[in-house]
């Protein structure tokens, strides 16, 4: 077995803001110069960029008019309804692409009744519009197929569609080839021609403009559309898109719409999970419950449980979830995903395993800048997870293949900085097809391919790639003292929220603390800090380091150590305090 080393982590101290800008915020908004610097460092400059930064509105939410082909697209749609066509709602089967399904799909049935959904299997018909999925629509006389996170680059098909008599709407979010599908609109604000203010929205995303286009359109009071933007929140959490601009509005009234009247689905799944409810008591005393979701909530309970429907069984599932409209059908919907995610995480823990041990047993692995590795027998459902799993734990640009219908189909992932789209494209000629993003993509390829492939990717990495990217960087925001760190200091931090890609919780570091004596190691391998300054200055709160008992002995020896961290709240027997999440440790 090789031992394969793993490098420590990068700290990486963030440029301060602009002395003046920072100088005058903190006056502007009577904060601390460590809080205003945070907000420069996120590019707000102004007093009113910093109103939308703590008062998100939806009033500052786009013109989906702006959006190319946003007129075709709601004009096609309204011809569809007057005519009494069948439209198809068609989603990709992952978390953006179901949650898309039941958001078009909720908001037409509101109003018509000739729709119908379909969400592609998996395994028999693959990413995207497939060959069954369009004799499906001509069998069913389907006229209109809205297609939902998928479809930028499908031109075959949606050509074959077009010689059915069958128009495409595309709302998709990824990058599209040279040449656009013939469909009547194709939404998607990174085409070239399209100059809508801002590129970075989920598929699900697109579908709410979609839907905000026709409710504008059609005189359709906003109020109605805003019961979906828990959907869209859940979307863009899951699809790891930026949570800047657009996105951070859509999230943040989609978190509030989960956290107060979440719908009977989500419910379900809170339930099922023993997610707390917080109650809370109003001036006039009544009392009302809430949840307390964050967006790592969605990431690592809503959305694993949602994507598993399609990883495992058929994601059909997953949207009969979702748009669950009584309790008793959520509860049961729930159970069916619940098998499917515990039959998830029971061969994402196999599969990961055994390709560990394929790494372990390859001696030319240490020398290498990129993994990708195949076996026939992995199932295609959680190979992207397993390819996520290798690359945290080897940083490195990393390919996960098996075999599915004949062919070798993969899931890519990358580190910081490195586009694995682009270099996957310059693999293109060995591959069938290929898409995505730059930090995770898709591909197949014919099986004999596969060796070729693994030395072009390699090289293409190994020429390509910075040599800081592969060891794993952490940003951090500011330097910060414990005694810095009051329920003021924090309840204006908790209003840079949603954290998420582009405004991430900001990470602090903090120099020369030690041990006070009462920190320990706890669970599985936890350390949980108690730290001081100084012999008089202790910080009051504990703080929590994942996977770090094995540092105990020495920060017991009371030896001063750095520290970096994110602040978070952390709720124990109805208690809540203000706890350091740990990222990384130094010894001196």
């Amino acid at each position: 077995m090789i031992d394969v080393d793993i490098r420590e982590k990068r700290w990486a101290l963030k440029p301060a803001g602009d002395t003046q800008l920072v100088t005058a915020l903190a006056s502007q908004l009577n904060i601390s110069r460590t809080l205003a610097n945070l907000i420069v460092q996120r590019g707000i400059t102004t007093f009113d960029q910093a109103r939308l930064l703590f008062r998100p509105s939806v009033t500052d939410l786009h013109d989906p008019f702006l959006m190319k082909d946003m007129d075709l697209a709601i004009d096609r749609m309204y011809a569809a309804i007057q005519n009494n066509e069948k439209i198809m709602v068609y989603g990709d089967y992952d978390v953006d692409g179901t949650t898309a399904v039941a958001l078009v799909y909720s908001f037409i049935k509101k109003f018509y009744d000739n729709v119908d959904f379909y969400l592609p299997d998996r395994y028999k018909e693959g990413y995207g519009i497939s060959t069954a999925g369009i004799e499906y629509a001509s069998e069913n006389d389907v006229k209109l197929i809205i297609a939902l996170d998928c479809e930028i680059k499908s031109n075959d098909k949606v050509h074959a569609a077009k010689l059915l008599g069958i128009d495409f709407i595309i709302c998709d979010h990824h990058r599209p080839g040279d040449t656009l599908p013939e469909a009547v609109a194709v939404l998607d604000p990174k085409r070239a021609d399209c100059t809508y203010p801002f590129d970075e929205l989920s598929g699900c995303g697109i579908g709410f403009k979609l839907i905000s286009g026709y409710a504008q359109q059609y005189n359709i009071p906003f109020k109605e559309i805003e019961q979906y933007l828990d959907l869209v929140a859940i979307s863009t959490a899951a699809d790891i898109v930026p949570i800047v601009g657009e996105n951070r509005i859509l999230v943040h009234f989609g978190l509030r719409q989960l956290n107060t009247k979440p719908r009977f689905g989500i419910k379900a799944i809170l339930e099922m999970e023993k997610v707390p409810l917080f109650l809370d008591e109003m001036e006039d005393g009544t009392k009302k419950t809430h949840y307390n979701l964050t967006v790592n909530d969605l990431v690592f309970i809503i959305g694993p449980r949602i994507n598993a429907a399609g990883r495992i069984h058929d994601a059909r599932h997953a949207v009969e979830l979702l748009i669950s409209d009584n309790a008793s059908d959520a509860i049961n919907n729930s159970l069916r995903i619940k098998e499917h995610n515990d039959e998830r995480k029971e061969l994402d823990g196999k599969i990961t395993l055994e390709a560990l041990a394929h790494i372990q047993a390859d001696s030319l692995f240490s020398k290498r800048k990129s993994t990708v590795l195949f076996n026939p027998n992995w199932h295609k459902g959680v190979i992207g997870i397993v390819a996520s799993r290798l690359t945290e734990k080897y940083y490195r640009p990393t390919i996960i293949l098996t075999e599915s219908n004949g062919m070798a189909t993969g899931s890519a992932r990358s580190v910081k900085d490195f586009d694995i789209y682009n270099a996957i494209e310059s693999c293109s000629d060995l591959l069938e097809q290929f898409g995505g993003h730059m930090y995770a993509a898709g591909l197949t390829m014919k099986i004999e391919n596969i060796e070729k492939f693994k030395e072009r990717f390699e090289e293409i990495v190994s020429s390509t790639i910075e040599e800081h990217m592969l060891t794993q960087e952490i940003e951090i925001d500011s330097m910060l003292r414990l005694s810095e760190i009051t329920p003021s200091f924090f309840n204006i931090l908790k209003q840079f929220a949603p954290f998420g890609p582009g405004n991430m919780n900001p990470v602090f570091r903090s120099d020369n603390v030690r041990d006070t004596g009462m920190s320990r190691v706890v669970g599985n391998n936890h350390l949980k800090l108690n730290l001081a300054e100084d012999e008089t200055t202790r910080f009051g709160n504990d703080g929590i380091a994942f996977q770090m008992g094995q540092l105990f002995a020495f920060i017991s020896r009371k030896i001063p150590f750095d520290v970096c961290y994110a602040l978070e709240e952390n709720t124990f027997n109805n208690k809540t305090n203000i706890q350091l999440n740990v990222k990384d440790i130094k010894l001196k």
